[in-house]
């Protein structure tokens, strides 16, 4: 089964070396993306337009309602199902990933601990995340240094499980710190600092041109969103400014410093896979990197 993985942080034009990458060999593309799996949440999440669906096979995106809970248990089902109907079809696979611990939830096999709800919905009661980080601390040392202390929903996340199975989070399986050998080669696109600032800032400044509020808006006035699609970069800054907490310029300001916030946490978080073979582009992630997949392709 010929499947790569190729992996960067938001802005860096993954999708368009994905694209090219499947044009030239029928492969299908599987998101890998923890908000594209969220019906009508398209511009703000840079989902693959309506046309590139078309011209592509794509798996993992609009799965489920934005009101609707969505965990990295339910995306590997989801990405099992998928590359059974890839295999099946003869085509090469192409994770797209801009969330990484989807990503190595489906190509290691992470075992997942269960779920507590109640211990879940009293953490979220917690307003202060540097509480919940030094209980975690106290908790499983372990796992607190494995997590930033400013990623509230994975600090939530080991602390239910240490509370709810009364043991450690890290006692699960290897976790996401073990990289052993995948069948699934992985490639990095990476860019100098600036570069990606600006591309950032143009990219949200397009969402914004492209009807980004008048879609936050919709999703507002449908309904309830659940707690995670809310906290989407563009979603939960536009969500604050309808809520008529911020201006609309300071929200789109937001997005921009969010947007380039979590573009680092991303490329940390993938830095740490030695298995990953990092490209840095210089102008065009087409022509720069759609060659050396196709390499890799064609050696799979």
């Amino acid at each position: 089964m010929r499947e790569i993985a190729i992996v960067a942080p938001t802005a860096s034009g993954k999708s368009d070396v994905a694209m090219a990458v499947a044009r030239e060999t029928g492969a299908h593309i599987v998101a890998v993306d923890a908000m594209q799996v969220y019906r009508g949440m398209d511009i703000g999440t840079a989902k693959p337009s309506k046309a590139d669906q078309a011209e592509v096979p794509h798996h993992c995106i609009d799965l489920v309602a934005p009101s609707e809970r969505f965990t990295v248990a339910e995306f590997k089902v989801h990405a099992a199902s998928a590359r059974s109907e890839i295999a099946a079809a003869g085509a090469p696979a192409l994770f797209v990933a801009g969330t990484g611990l989807y990503l190595t939830a489906v190509i290691d096999n992470l075992q997942l601990p269960g779920e507590w709800p109640e211990v879940r919905d009293e953490l979220q009661r917690e307003p202060d995340t540097d509480a919940l980080f030094a209980r975690l601390e106290s908790l499983d040392p372990v796992a607190a240094t494995r997590i930033e202390r400013s990623n509230r929903r994975r600090i939530e996340r080991a602390l239910e499980v240490c509370i709810g199975s009364g043991k450690p989070f890290s006692s699960f399986g290897p976790g996401t710190g073990a990289y052993p050998p995948s069948d699934v080669h992985q490639v990095g696109i990476t860019w100098p600092r600036e570069t990606l600032s600006h591309r950032i800032e143009r990219r949200v400044h397009a969402m914004m041109s492209a009807g980004l509020l008048d879609e936050v808006r919709g999703l507002f006035g449908a309904g309830d969103m659940s707690r995670e699609a809310r906290q989407a970069l563009g979603y939960k800054e536009l969500l604050s400014h309808l809520d008529g907490e911020v201006s609309l310029d300071e929200a789109v300001a937001d997005i921009v410093l969010h947007t380039r916030q979590f573009a680092v946490r991303q490329e940390r978080w993938f830095r740490r896979d030695p298995r990953i073979q990092w490209i840095t582009v210089q102008a065009d992630p087409v022509t720069e990197v759609v060659p050396h997949v196709l390499s890799l392709l064609r050696k799979v």
